[in-house]
């Protein structure tokens, strides 16, 4: 072994004698995103401030201090073969953490990284309003290097008397500017749940969240550019590229109809949370459809393009966001020609506490359950909870939306009258009455599942 290790050894086993978990503060964890978002921006670059190179035949590099001591800061425990490590080398565990930009939380559940997706587990959206490092993220293609809101435009054109080109800046100063709590969920949302299993992201329950959104009214723009009478339909277009690379593909792009375009709830949004909108969100301009599949509300938005037809984009096409019109068995062949555009999305509950899988301690009589309820373009009426596998259900207190579109706070004292394991289920009624369901509505691409939340827990004997 050369002689520069022996003496690096040691000094970097005394330094990480006291490493246990992660992390041991937040710069530690800062530093560690710096260093793998290094790697995924240049990895050579990476290896000169992370790596060093020795003259030793038996390895291409190893760790300086800085970047050993932050790694195993991560991992929570020494690295062994620490000395093995190639240049350019990430300990997998740490993957994940590369992958998640500034301003995300890093106990989001990573679906897939290409394009980024990833959703919040349950119980940590027991806030009011979803925090924005804590809001899913939902991408079809690449986005955008810049969101700088300087220099960026929206066009409005079409079937228009008025076609008009707006600076960020401008929809600020022409029109009315308004802040709502809005619901923002993936069509997708709870597909991982479907048997037998369809194709897409594999959401669980968190491709949801209910942010405060700043911006200004879809309808007033619109009026603005003087629609015609041949109007029925909008086509949303961002500044993201499609996935291949290709830039001759058409990006990702849907569209409503004129009716929920006119919607005074649906915004053109240039803030969250009272901030800037996080770029993986769709900074620095997206439409918000509240009540509505989450692909309506186009990210990093440029274009309003006023259609005189359904909007024929690629994910307008085919069975992309769509849902066959009649019932269909699991596993069922559906003709293409037999599928609808979803529009407004179901009725559902979320329980964010108890945390699924809690053991309570010994002589616990009873739990306080608590969650969000949601229904599209209407209300929730009513929650009720079980804790008897659905034999008898107890109504949950219901809090009235902070405004339309936003989901609802509901609570629940549960008794648990002996030590043993428990599921507790919930189950939302919407204004026109309708319930969720216990089953699964299955459909080939897996949308729109609001079977009731279910989750699991233990009194101690």
């Amino acid at each position: 072994m050369c002689a520069e290790f022996s003496t690096l050894d040691a000094t970097m086993d005394t330094r990480m004698s006291g490493i246990h978990t992660f992390p041991h503060s937040r710069p530690d964890r800062d530093r560690l995103r710096n260093i793998l978002r290094d790697y995924a921006d240049d990895p050579e670059r990476a290896d000169r401030s992370v790596f060093g190179r020795v003259p030793c035949p038996d390895r291409r590099g190893f760790l300086q201090g800085a970047g050993l001591t932050t790694m195993c800061a991560a991992l929570g425990a020494t690295i062994p073969f620490y000395r093995r490590m190639p240049a350019g080398f990430v300990p997998e565990a740490l993957a994940q953490a590369s992958l998640f930009p500034p301003g995300k939380d890093d106990r989001l559940t990573l679906l897939n990284d290409r394009p980024l997706n990833a959703e919040t587990p349950a119980h940590l959206l027991d806030d009011d309003v979803t925090p924005t490092a804590l809001h899913f993220v939902r991408n079809n293609g690449i986005p955008p290097e810049r969101t700088d809101p300087d220099g960026w435009t929206l066009t409005v054109d079409g079937e228009v008397g008025r076609p008009l080109v707006f600076s960020v800046g401008e929809l600020r100063k022409r029109f009315e500017v308004v802040s709502r709590k809005l619901l923002i969920e993936c069509g997708g949302n709870g597909r991982s749940a479907f048997d037998p299993p369809v194709s897409g992201n594999q959401w669980t329950l968190g491709a949801v969240g209910n942010a405060e959104w700043t911006g200004v009214r879809m309808s007033d723009v619109l009026k603005a550019a003087e629609l015609r009478p041949s109007a029925v339909y909008t086509g949303h277009f961002g500044r993201d590229n499609h996935l291949s690379g290709n830039p001759e593909a058409q990006p990702f792009s849907r569209g409503i109809p004129i009716r929920k375009a006119m919607d005074p709830g649906t915004l053109i949004a240039f803030a969250m949370n009272g901030g800037a909108i996080h770029p993986s969100n769709g900074a620095p301009l997206r439409i918000v459809v509240p009540g509505w599949t989450g692909s309506c509300s186009q990210k990093w938005l440029t274009r309003i393009w006023v259609r005189d037809q359904v909007h024929d984009s690629a994910k307008m096409k085919g069975m992309s966001y769509r849902v066959p019109r009649y019932p269909v068995a699991p596993g069922e062949e559906v003709p293409k020609d037999a599928f609808r555009i979803i529009e407004e999305m179901p009725v559902k509950s979320l329980i964010t506490n108890p945390r699924t899988g809690m053991v309570l301690p010994v002589g616990t009589s009873a739990v306080a359950v608590r969650g969000h309820a949601w229904a599209g373009d209407h209300e929730v009426r009513a929650v009720s909870v079980s804790v008897d596998f659905g034999s008898n259900w107890l109504a949950a207190e219901l809090s009235p939306p902070p405004n339309r579109h936003s989901w609802q706070r509901w609570r629940a004292s549960v008794p648990l009258p002996s030590p043993g394991y428990y599921e507790i289920w919930a189950r939302a009624t919407d204004s026109q009455g309708r319930t969720q369901p216990f089953a699964i509505a299955w459909n080939p691409k897996g949308y729109l599942n609001n079977a009731m939340h279910r989750v699991s827990l233990r009194v101690a004997v």
